[in-house]
């Protein structure tokens, strides 16, 4: 375990001032892995580990200091009190070694003593999470029953925030509107399911052609190509898997007049909401409205609640209408009134 030498990360496009950046090698388990904790004026880091397979190590440093960053901003915004971090493991697709890995990143969570602790993330399961803390306490102390909790929280938040970008767009309920989610994993699904509750309804699209065929015989959806739902005729756009789905390349294809989904990173680079706008596409910006997995946190010394959980989720409906008052007021794109809000707590903290 290493910090990475400042003068190779800090002209890192996606460097924001992170505290600590960290490269995790074990040769014996082949585990390599980041750790990236950009802010802790609110608290000790808190978030997710994500496990994929990367092109380079370049790609895996890039994502965990973006989605570290995010958890700063989201922590911020939702008036909680801990610090953005986020880690990445890059995945080298040894099924025989993934427990090893696992556990080896475990106990470099452990020599950092509580600097940042870890949850679960794309890639990694409430069971993965769960082995993880027989090597290390510093696993989020949330409820370990694979039931769908944190997943429920953040669907329940994505569909509060929806509802306030369609209300705030002129769009007073859901009822027969189009809803595109793009992503059918825990998350997406609910999102779904609380949409079709609601009387709307939904084009579909995920990598995993059984999940697709799901939704479309439960919620009698629509199905489209992945890589193209962006294009489709819809009331809202909702990602839901994988980031950067807002780029040069598809926003002049959005159709949709709300964008609000439960994938971090929507945006390709900082500032691509200005070009939404300019379309007169509201931008519900994503760490505001998918934060409802944060807010499953309890208060330090609280066991978790369900019901507080939920209640909290819901409120991210008001705090969405709250950054696009602001943005309205100011006269500047969502992305960059949520940032700014966000900046403010961090600075008076």
């Amino acid at each position: 375990m290493s910090n990475l030498p400042m003068q190779d990360i800090s002209a890192h496009p996606d460097f924001d001032g992170h505290e600590m950046v960290i490269y995790c090698n074990d040769t014996a388990t082949g585990l390599r892995a980041f750790i990236a904790i950009h802010n802790t004026t609110l608290g000790p880091g808190l978030g997710g580990c994500r496990m994929k397979h990367y092109e380079s190590e370049q790609e895996a440093l890039s994502d965990a200091l973006r989605l570290s960053r995010a958890m700063s901003y989201k922590y911020a915004i939702s008036g909680l009190d801990y610090g953005g971090a986020k880690a990445v493991i890059i995945d080298n697709r040894d099924a025989r070694t993934r427990s090893e890995r696992l556990l080896a990143f475990a106990k470099y969570l452990e020599r950092l003593g509580g600097l940042y602790v870890t949850a679960e993330d794309a890639g990694i399961e409430t069971a993965d999470v769960r082995l993880m803390s027989t090597a290390t306490r510093y696993v989020r102390d949330l409820p370990m029953d694979d039931n769908g909790e944190i997943a429920l929280c953040t669907a329940i938040g994505v569909f509060h925030g929806m509802k306030a970008g369609l209300e705030f767009a002129g769009i007073s309920e859901l009822r027969g509107r189009v809803i595109a989610v793009e992503g059918l994993g825990k998350v997406g699904m609910m999102l779904c399911q609380l949409v079709h509750e609601s009387g709307g309804r939904m084009v579909v699209c995920d990598v995993d052609p059984a999940r697709v065929e799901a939704a479309r015989q439960r919620f009698d959806a629509q199905v489209a190509e992945p890589g193209t739902i962006h294009r489709a005729e819809a009331d809202v756009y909702a990602p839901c898997a994988l980031g950067a789905v807002l780029n040069p390349q598809t926003i002049p294809d959005i159709r949709a007049r709300v964008i609000a989904g439960a994938a971090n990173n929507q945006l390709s680079v900082a500032g691509e909401d200005a070009h939404l706008a300019e379309r007169d596409i509201l931008y519900c910006p994503d760490f505001v409205v998918n934060a409802g997995g944060v807010l499953c946190v309890p208060d330090r010394g609280s066991a978790f609640e369900l019901t507080a959980a939920l209640e909290r989720a819901r409120n991210i409906g008001n705090t969405t209408k709250s950054v696009l008052d602001y943005a309205r007021k100011h006269l500047m794109p969502p992305g960059r009134a949520a940032d700014t809000l966000a900046l403010q707590r961090l600075s008076r903290s």
